[in-house]
Order: structure tokens, then C-alpha cells, then sequence
């Protein structure tokens, strides 16, 4: 008994090594979309301060953050075409982290 315990538990810890890489792209994603809002709260602080003329405009800030958003979309497609197996369980554990989400 304590055997299967322990081969399980080895199991496991290979899954969750194996899924590691994935959550780290995850993680990398978020953190920069983190950086991208704390960049963008700063401009928000400074463009008060600007004249009119040196005020960047609210078309080339949606410019950028769409730009953002199309390299982050292909850097995921990307991902699952190279490593198929982890794109899926990310994709699963993505899944049961909204289903179990409290609105």
C-alpha cells in the first residue's frame, strides 16, 4: 500500500513538472499585462502634466494595446502548436479555474 501512495505521488509531482513550463508562459502573460497597466496608470499620472500637443492620444494608446494582444494571441498559438500536450492541460486547468470562479 504505502508503494501505490508513493508511485502516485511520483506520478503526480511528473505531471505537475511537466506542466510547469506552461504555467510559467501563463505567468509570464499576466505579468506583462500587469507591467502594460502599470506603464499605462504612469502615463495617466504624467499626461495630466503635458501640454495639450505632447498628449498621447487615446487612438494610439488603443493602437498599442492591440498590437499587444495580437503578439500575445500568436506568442499562445505559438505555444500550442509547439507543445500541443501542456497548451491542452493549461487549457483545462484555465477551464476548471472559471468554472470554480464565485461571480
Amino acid at each position: 500500500m504505502p508503494d501505490e501512495d508513493r508511485e502516485g505521488r511520483d506520478q503526480r509531482a511528473a505531471r505537475s513538472e511537466a506542466d510547469a513550463p506552461a504555467e510559467a508562459e501563463t505567468r509570464e502573460a499576466v505579468q506583462a499585462e500587469a507591467r502594460e497597466a502599470a506603464r499605462a496608470e504612469s502615463r495617466e499620472e504624467t499626461r495630466s502634466e503635458l501640454p495639450a500637443d505632447a498628449q498621447e492620444s487615446e487612438a494610439e494608446r488603443r493602437r498599442r494595446r492591440a498590437q499587444f494582444l495580437r503578439e500575445l494571441n500568436e506568442a499562445k498559438a505559438l505555444r500550442e502548436r509547439v507543445k500541443p500536450r501542456q497548451a491542452r492541460a493549461a487549457r483545462m486547468r484555465q477551464q476548471m479555474r472559471m468554472r470554480t470562479f464565485r461571480w
